[in-house]
Order: structure tokens, then sequence, then C-alpha cells
């Protein structure tokens, strides 16, 4: 049984792997922004262990977030599921590109840090940047979507005892992608919950950004390790937090 944390878990992709993790057998531990949002998690994903509260588009309660989980004990993965799309671009920042940055450096119990760490990305990033001397003003969806994949392939290089990954979703029919969306909702999640959990040989990798399961290629700026370095400088310098 794996014990997994899930951020955004109230609804939409998150609780949808939050629940099929739990028919797996595993422990999952939920995540929401506020107390109202808290309550309608637990009655989305009956048996969840317990629902952690802060708001990621606030650096302090992100912080207290990773004190809360880190109360808990380890974890085997982590899934940076939260996510904001038509919002102003700092506050798209602070919790797509910022928060998981915070989460990553800070989630560690006992000495370990988890297992696995799963980041949602987006084929958005395709049309994304760095913008290292801009990321204070904020970005958009496309840009954090860009930054999330620097951030895992720097992590996947830091820390080779963790197998970090990314993935894209697809645009399926949720909240965030409204009902036309064309991709499968089922798959949305299911690689969230492979990555996770499997003991497949071809989840249990690191630096790779998944579709559907399937490794598939990221913009080619996402694979400059001189960028990803000097996004996570740049993260540091916003944050004081450092990835060591």
């Amino acid at each position: 049984m794996a014990r997994i944390l899930i951020t955004g878990s109230a609804d939409g992709l998150g609780a949808l792997a939050a629940r099929a993790l739990l028919s797996q057998g595993h422990q999952v531990i939920l995540h929401a922004r506020n107390p109202a949002r808290a309550q309608a998690a637990l009655a989305a994903v009956p048996g969840a262990d317990t629902v952690l509260v802060a708001d990621l588009a606030k650096a302090d309660e992100v912080l207290s977030l990773a004190d809360q989980a880190n109360a808990l004990g380890p974890y085997d993965a982590v899934i940076h599921n939260a996510g904001v799309y038509q919002v102003p671009h700092e506050e798209i920042f602070a919790v797509n590109s910022l928060a998981p940055y915070l989460l990553t450096c800070r989630i560690e119990s006992e000495g370990q840090k988890p297992r696995r760490l799963i980041y949602l990305s987006s084929g958005d990033h395709r049309g994304g940047r760095a913008l290292l001397n801009n990321l204070e003003r904020g970005t958009s969806y496309a840009d954090s979507k860009f930054q999330i994949l620097l951030l895992m392939k720097a992590v996947a290089r830091a820390w080779p005892a963790v197998y970090a990954n990314a993935l894209d979703p697809g645009w399926v029919p949720t909240k965030m992608g409204g009902p036309a969306a064309p991709d499968d909702l089922d798959e949305g999640y299911a690689t969230q919950v492979w990555l996770a959990a499997s003991e497949d040989k071809a989840a249990k990798v690191s630096g790779k950004y998944f579709y559907h399961r399937k490794p598939v290629r990221c913009a080619s700026g996402v694979e400059d390790t001189f960028l990803q370095d000097a996004y996570i400088a740049r993260l540091e310098l916003i944050s004081g937090v450092k990835l060591e």
C-alpha cells in the first residue's frame, strides 16, 4: 500500500485520481484551498485518510501545508495536481509554478523525501516560456506549464533516488476543461494514478513526460539544463527556499 498526497483534490482530476488510488487499496491524503472545499473533498472522496487545507496562492500557506504534510509521516508519492487557469497571471505563477516548487523543497518527513513526484503539465506548454526576469509579475497558463517541466527535469537530475515525472492529462471535460473538451476523462487521471503507484517498470523512471501513460517529447527548450538550473535559481531567489 502506498501513501499518497494529492494537491487540488476537492474535485476534478485530483478527486478522480484519489478515488482510483483508494480503490486500489492505497492511503490518500487530500488537499483543498479552504475549509469549505475541504469538506467537499471528503464528501467527494469517501475513504480518504484526511484533508489538508492551504491556499496555494499564498506562499506562507504553502509552507504551512508542507509542515502539515510532514507531520503525518513519509509519503510514497506526491501528485502536484492543483492548478488554475483563467485568473490573473500573478496567481497562475503562485499556484501553478511557485507552490509545486515550495512543496517539492519542503515535503520531507523522518528524513525521507517522497519516492515519486508527479507534476501536471499540459500540451499548452509548447507555447510557454521560462520568463526568468519576469516571474514575479506573473505568467500565462502556457508559461506555467513550461515552467513545471523545467522543475520536474531539474528535480530528476538533482534527486536520482526519486522518480520525478510529468504528464499531459489532455483536454478533458472537467470544470477547468469545460464540457466540450474532446479527450477521454478516464485517461486524464489514469496516468497520475499509474505514475504514483504502479510497479510497472515503465512507470518507475524519472525525468519523463507522459501522455496517456506513454512517454512523449516535450518542447525542446525544456531539455536545456542551463535553463532548468537558471529557473530553479530564480525560484530560490524569489522564495528564499532552496532545492537541496
